[in-house]
């Protein structure tokens, strides 16, 4: 009985030997099938990250820098307005359509905002200002979330985050996006021609998509094709917003429409993007001894059309003896239209969206902005701006329709084409018999869309008197050179010498030396102003001098302290700082 009871043990411990050594077994096969499912996946991450991109990326040192360190941010600007950010490792679901800021111990997050975040935002995606469509804001979620997270996909680009304004509308591409994105991306070194865009606002391609894709070498990317590439996406360095200091109007959203208060860009930073536009779309602007000059009727095909367009050509022809062109979006390609208007003489043109190729006109061009019958020009500037800003040095003349019975409008079309039959037959009536739109709030307003959506016949004419009277000569761009745009220096050495004569009289004599960067510069005209304070008043007495030193007697008093300010002045308007303030005893 021990023999068997011996070799039913041994047995027994053969047996649980064997099932051991093959859980063991089992268990490093299910081991070896995990980790070759992991490295499968991170594989396959990787890929999806390097099809975003030709940078080789380490998945597992990002994962492992996204785990450890968390999400950092740190902003420019103090208001929602005029803030743009960089981040590290800022993340997006596109499950749940929300950005995600991940915190370790080493997040930043700067400004650190609490709750005042989402008063109403963090920052606006576009550059129009406090838009309630444009806000950016994220979640936040603690770096231990991610084990039960999708396993996120990195996007090694520098990436630039914004939203697009309206896409299907050329002055909004140009004014909201275009400029303000070309001028963000001059703002960091690190948005170079190798970084990529990334549009949320959710809009597909576009008509004119094809003008994003010149201010960088790699694709765009939509909204829409994140989920492509995983339910969470890392943007391993990104920058959010859009700078503004390029934007010359407001649309009325909160008051009437008309250039912003703080107009802070110039013609000469918009001609260097046209600039880099025009080099991108590989249009030369070849001098050739005698150019030919012409004129440009931008012609519209759908609405808001000239009809009595050949007529108006034949005018212009003989009026300016030129050659007289049309040019259409849809007859010609966008590059097309810009070879042709960036050398034309002048740009004539309903109000409308294509009138923002007006930044392709030359220095010394003529812009004719043509308005249907009601629509008065003063209260609908975007393209008068353009033209006023210093340094674009272009000629503006607006005409409007003044006679009803040159215009076809029409009451029966849908309301966002200017139809009113959705209306009461009382305020039909009002709009119908009205002479003038009166001002209003974008974007609805029936009155506006009625009347903008006319069709006007020019009553040639009254047009011909409007140009003949801002337009003193045929127009020669030959002759026109750009104005120059340095201002002074500070003036050097002021000083100030007093003399008394009597116990009344007095005077004061003020000298200086010339700003340092005159000497460097050929200036057509340079001029002096000198304020002159009692010290304890409020008011000054300013003086404009066309000479270094001068004497002052009149108002001038014994035995009293005068606080002097000198400046210079280049051709009437080029103002340079005041130099120190002199304390001047008689």
């Amino acid at each position: 009985m021990r023999g068997s009871s011996c070799r039913m043990n041994v047995a027994a411990v053969l047996n649980g030997l064997l099932v051991s050594v093959l859980a063991a077994v089992l268990w490093k096969y299910a081991k070896l099938r995990e980790h070759a499912s992991l490295v499968e996946e991170e594989l396959l991450l990787t890929r999806q990250s390097q099809e975003l991109s030709q940078v080789r990326i380490d998945y597992h040192a990002a994962l492992q820098a996204l785990q450890e360190k968390g999400t950092r941010m740190v902003c420019t600007g103090k208001m929602h307005t005029d803030r743009i950010c960089r981040f590290d490792y800022l993340c997006y679901s596109t499950e749940a359509e929300e950005f995600v800021f991940f915190h370790s111990n080493s997040s930043v997050m700067l400004p650190n905002l609490g709750s005042r975040r989402f008063q109403p935002a963090l920052l606006d995606l576009s550059s129009v200002e406090d838009h309630n469509t444009q806000y950016f804001n994220f979640l936040e979620l603690p770096t231990p979330a991610l084990k039960y997270m999708p396993k996120p996909v990195f996007v090694p680009d520098v990436t630039l985050i914004m939203n697009r304004f309206n896409p299907d509308n050329l002055m909004h591409i140009f004014h909201d996006d275009l400029l303000p994105i070309f001028y963000t991306m001059s703002q960091y070194s690190d948005l170079d021609e190798e970084a990529r865009l990334v549009f949320m606002e959710g809009w597909s391609e576009g008509a004119h998509f094809d003008l994003y894709r010149l201010l960088s070498g790699k694709q765009p990317l939509l909204k829409e094709q994140l989920r492509n590439f995983g339910k969470l996406l890392c943007f391993t360095k990104s920058y959010v917003g859009l700078s503004k200091m390029t934007t010359w109007y407001q649309y009325g959203f909160v008051q009437p429409q008309g250039p912003k208060a703080n107009i802070l860009v110039s013609g000469t930073e918009v001609r260097k993007f046209t600039r880099f536009l025009m080099a991108k779309l590989n249009i030369t602007k070849e001098e050739s001894p005698e150019p030919e000059e012409y004129i440009v009727v931008f012609s519209r095909s759908i609405n808001r059309l000239i009809l009595n367009e050949a007529e108006l050509i034949l005018a212009l022809a003989q009026e300016f003896q030129m050659k007289t062109i049309t040019v259409s979006l849809d007859e010609h390609s966008f590059a097309d239209i810009v070879q042709i208007i960036s050398k034309a003489s002048m740009l004539v043109s309903m109000h409308g969206a294509q009138l923002v190729t007006s930044l392709f006109l030359p220095r010394g061009a003529i812009v004719v902005e043509l308005f249907p019958y009601a629509v008065n020009p003063e209260h609908y500037t975007p393209y008068k701006t353009i033209a006023s800003l210093p340094g674009m040095d272009l000629q503006y003349v607006a005409w409007q329709n003044t006679k009803e019975e040159n215009s076809i409008a029409f009451p029966d079309r849908p309301w966002d084409q200017g139809g009113i039959a959705h209306l009461e037959k009382e305020e039909q009536d009002r709009i119908l018999k009205s002479k003038e739109v009166p001002r209003h709030l974008c974007c609805r307003n029936p009155e506006w869309l009625f009347r903008i959506y006319q069709d006007t016949s020019v009553d040639i004419p009254s047009l011909l008197e409007v140009l003949r009277q801002t337009v003193k000569s045929k127009p020669n761009l030959k002759k026109f050179k750009p104005a120059s745009t340095i201002h002074p220096g500070k003036v050097r050495e002021p000083k100030c010498q007093a003399s008394v004569q009597g116990t009344n009289e007095a005077k004061l004599t003020v000298s200086w030396q010339i700003p340092w960067n005159l000497k460097y510069l050929k200036v057509r005209e340079v001029k002096y102003e000198v304020w002159i304070q009692e010290q304890g008043e409020n008011t000054y007495m300013p003086y404009i001098l066309p000479h270094q030193n001068y004497t002052f007697s009149e108002n001038i008093k014994p035995f009293t302290t005068y606080l002097v300010w000198i400046r210079c002045i280049f051709n009437k308007t080029l103002l340079g700082p005041f130099a120190d303030v002199l304390m001047c005893r008689t």
